[in-house]
């Protein structure tokens, strides 16, 4: 290359590299490499085509180049991920959290009591505009739209008093207690404290490295007040108190069939933990042991969900019923292909458990 590294000159030769070493992606690549080095986003790389990059950031992107194109994943090179409404940060040694798991949490999330809406102001004043057909001289004040109470200015005298401008108080609420087993990165435990601000998350995993990654994203998205990291196999480490109160058990286990390990891309293999991947012969040996411990530490009525590879659900659902599990759904990733058990636990309130 030439003596000054434009931004456009570092993506053409970043990208032509890559290409060589076999990346699948190699645009893309260059692109997330050359933001990083430089701290622009894709979209300010192309916006300042002939800016020159600094010996530094020169630097950087070669080395982030050279760990690319011997393989490396993006998210350790950048050593963050962007899941659902957060970011996490990742390193080698932890699994990458991957979009299938997304539609894990959305079945988690689905399977708890909504958390309360808080109505502000402005909403009691688009009520009242909606039942005055939008007249605003109606609305006006609201005197007239029954949110203000009876008395002399010809609303009703039982017209229900108006809530406070800032929200609803909603009716004493529980806290949802959650346990995320098998944590890794804590993308699941993080998200969802995160979007349901009514849950307390116990998170586990065995590998002390993903334990201090976890409780680092925690702390770093102000969630460390609502999430527990502990040190254990499954649930192992909750303690024993907490056991048949959980409302949700959900788990990104290892769960990849031994035999079909030897067919995952190189750039999986040889980067991630095999501790995360391997789910044994049948893809199922972690599965059975988080069943039957599910199968008690769950209130009546909770929930196991559970990211499993498309091969094993059926068998998986099976072992479920056995736990003593009533209800079982499976659920398509984003690709079409089984990827989630949905299980509920019978509330004993009639004979089939519903």
């Amino acid at each position: 290359m030439n003596d000054t590294w434009t931004i456009q000159a570092a993506l053409d030769w970043t990208q032509g590299y890559l290409e060589r070493k076999g990346d699948e992606n190699p645009r893309l690549s260059s692109q997330w490499l050359l933001s990083e080095a430089t701290g622009l986003s894709r979209i300010e790389l192309y916006a300042h085509f002939d800016k020159p990059l600094s010996m530094g950031e020169r630097d950087t992107l070669r080395a982030y180049v050279s760990r690319r194109g011997s393989g490396e994943p993006l998210q350790y090179i950048t050593g963050e991920v962007g899941f659902r409404h957060i970011s996490v940060k990742v390193k080698p040694g932890v699994l990458i959290p991957r979009p299938e798991t997304e539609v894990l949490v959305s079945e988690g999330l689905a399977a708890l009591p909504a958390p309360p809406k808080r109505i502000a102001a402005d909403a009691f004043e688009s009520d009242a505009l909606r039942e005055s057909d939008g007249r605003p001289d109606a609305a006006h004040g609201l005197a007239g739209s029954g949110l203000h109470g009876g008395g002399q200015d010809g609303a009703p005298e039982d017209a229900p008093e108006a809530q406070p401008v800032d929200e609803v108080i909603p009716e004493e609420r529980r806290e949802l207690l959650v346990a995320d087993l098998c944590t890794g990165s804590g993308c699941i435990a993080c998200s969802i404290a995160y979007e349901h601000p009514e849950t307390r998350v116990i998170a586990t995993d065995i590998a002390s490295e993903a334990v201090s990654l976890a409780r680092e994203n925690a702390e770093a998205l102000g969630l460390s007040d609502r999430i527990e990291v502990l040190e254990g196999s499954l649930g192992e480490a909750v303690p024993s108190g907490l056991v048949g109160s959980f409302d949700l058990v959900i788990s990104n286990p290892p769960y990849i069939p031994t035999a079909v390990l030897a067919e995952i891309p190189k750039e999986v293999a040889d980067f991630e933990p095999s501790l995360a991947l391997d789910g044994g012969d049948d893809g199922l040996d972690l599965f059975r042991p988080l069943a039957l411990w599910s199968a008690r530490a769950l209130r009546p009525g909770g929930t196991l969900a559970v990211e499993l590879h498309e091969t094993c659900l059926d068998e998986a659902a099976a072992a479920a019923k056995d736990a003593g599990f009533a209800v079982t759904t499976i659920v398509e990733d984003l690709t079409g292909r089984p990827r989630v058990l949905v299980a509920r636990k019978g509330c004993g309130e009639c004979e089939d458990g519903r």
